[in-house]
């Protein structure tokens, strides 16, 4: 790019000055353009992890005389995620990528760290990493997008690369995040900008994740691979919530934001030990997960799969058939996986979404039994809070959770607003009370 964009962190510039601009023009048309082989490159990326995962939890046991993978399936499969994960996070340029208890924010991946960071994914998610694909699709995306610019220009022009990259990664996620309205809306939470700064970031992302969804689909569409996409083919009968929903769905939003906050601090605590001795210590949590996907098949006498990977089958299934689980499954699916995903999110590498969605999912549901409150409201409000308390942006979580219910979107909306603010101030105040339990030498 022969221009730059003009500098928007002065807010003296006017708006239209900045769109007008000839580098602002040209950096819309390349956030365009990119997101054509950004959106081939996703692509590729969750069908090959898609066909991996299908071989390993599916075609194998069937291949071995197993209907279903046994309840010792997960023991070697994460050990050998473990083994394949630990070089790649203390020798390989980015660690294999971020650690995902630190959520998605941080500046866009480079391109010297995009190979380790896709073979970590590929390597390990499918084999059971209690994880989902969004954060190393987003690496791909800004990676790619970097790669569009040459590093001298990069250098000569940083804040326009800050804003190129960004554009990449919002076209990776929204190909699994319901399309590029809920990209669109996390890119406004997350920037936590206002103005002519906002206009001038979003217009790039936007056009750049809509170009990508469009070919996405067409992708699908054309070869018929199924890909691992946020989704619920199926929701429960339309039921519009009442005020006994009200009534037992914030007080169970309080409660799913306490025991998500609380998954999610083992995060920490797991990311903190793994410091030192990473290698070792890396590979000691990968067979731990195991332990606790293997428990759960064995008190449930269900399939491991369930509480293995990043959730996303086990959502739709849920959905469609939310009483096929009892509630004693439930609480023991939150339980061991709410636990996996914790110790994952501070050793392991992926993305810390997709399996807080069904742990909120599964505790609505297994509380949808009480008097006066409904399958469907349940399913909706877990959703929402459990995405709100994770990613730290009640809103994005709001129009997901919007997105999932489908049909049933419209009737459910002022419940989920409502738990995603819910979940979202619980898990401020949680914070605020760590915070100050660390200040007076309390854990």
């Amino acid at each position: 790019m022969a221009e730059t964009v003009p500098d928007t962190a002065s807010d003296a510039t006017p708006l239209h000055d900045v769109l007008r601009s000839r580098g602002y023009i040209k950096l819309l048309l390349l956030s365009a353009l990119v997101g054509v082989p950004i959106a081939f490159a996703c692509f590729l990326f969750v069908s090959l992890q898609h066909w991996i995962q299908h071989g390993v939890w599916e075609a194998l046991p069937r291949t071995l005389g197993y209907d279903e993978p046994p309840w010792w399936w997960p023991l070697p499969a994460l050990l050998l995620a473990g083994l394949l994960l630990a070089p790649v996070v203390t020798r390989v340029p980015g660690g294999g990528g971020h650690v995902p208890v630190k959520g998605l924010g941080g500046p866009p991946s480079g391109p010297r760290e995009l190979p380790g960071v896709l073979f970590a994914a590929l390597a390990t998610l499918p084999l059971g990493v209690v994880l989902g694909p969004e954060a190393p699709l987003m690496a791909l995306g800004s990676g790619l997008a970097l790669l569009t610019v040459r590093s001298a220009k990069r250098a000569a022009h940083p804040q326009a690369a800050l804003v190129f990259g960004t554009a990449g990664s919002t076209t990776a996620i929204s190909t699994i995040l319901g399309g590029p309205l809920v990209a669109a809306v996390m890119i406004v939470e997350a920037a936590g900008l206002a103005g002519p700064k906002l206009v001038v970031l979003l217009l790039p992302c936007l056009l750049a994740s809509g170009v990508g969804g469009l070919v996405f689909t067409g992708f699908g569409q054309w070869t018929g691979f199924t890909i691992g996409a946020l989704r619920l083919p199926v929701v429960p009968p339309n039921v519009s919530p009442d005020a006994g929903d009200f009534l037992w769905g914030v007080p169970l939003a309080v409660v799913i934001g306490v025991v998500v906050a609380a998954a999610h601090r083992l995060g920490y605590l797991s990311a903190e030990w793994t410091r030192r001795r990473t290698a070792l210590r890396t590979v000691v949590c990968a067979v731990a997960v195991g332990v606790l996907i293997t428990a759960y098949a064995l008190i449930t006498g269900r399939s491991p799969a369930e509480a293995a990977l990043s959730g996303q089958a086990a959502l739709g299934a849920l959905a469609a058939q939310p009483h096929a689980w009892s509630v004693a499954s439930l609480v023991v699916l939150v339980l061991c996986k709410g636990l996996a995903w914790g110790i994952c999110l501070g050793a392991l590498r992926g993305g810390p979404i997709f399996p807080s969605v069904l742990l909120g999912a599964a505790m609505g549901v297994a509380c949808s039994g009480l008097p006066g409150f409904g399958t469907t409201p349940a399913l909706a409000l877990g959703v929402a809070t459990a995405t709100a308390v994770v990613t730290r942006l009640p809103v994005t979580s709001a129009v997901l959770a919007f997105i999932l219910m489908g049909e049933d979107a419209t009737n459910q909306t002022p419940l989920i607003a409502v738990c995603a603010v819910v979940g979202f101030v619980t898990a401020q105040l949680l914070d605020r009370r760590r915070v100050a339990g660390r200040g007076t030498g309390e854990v």
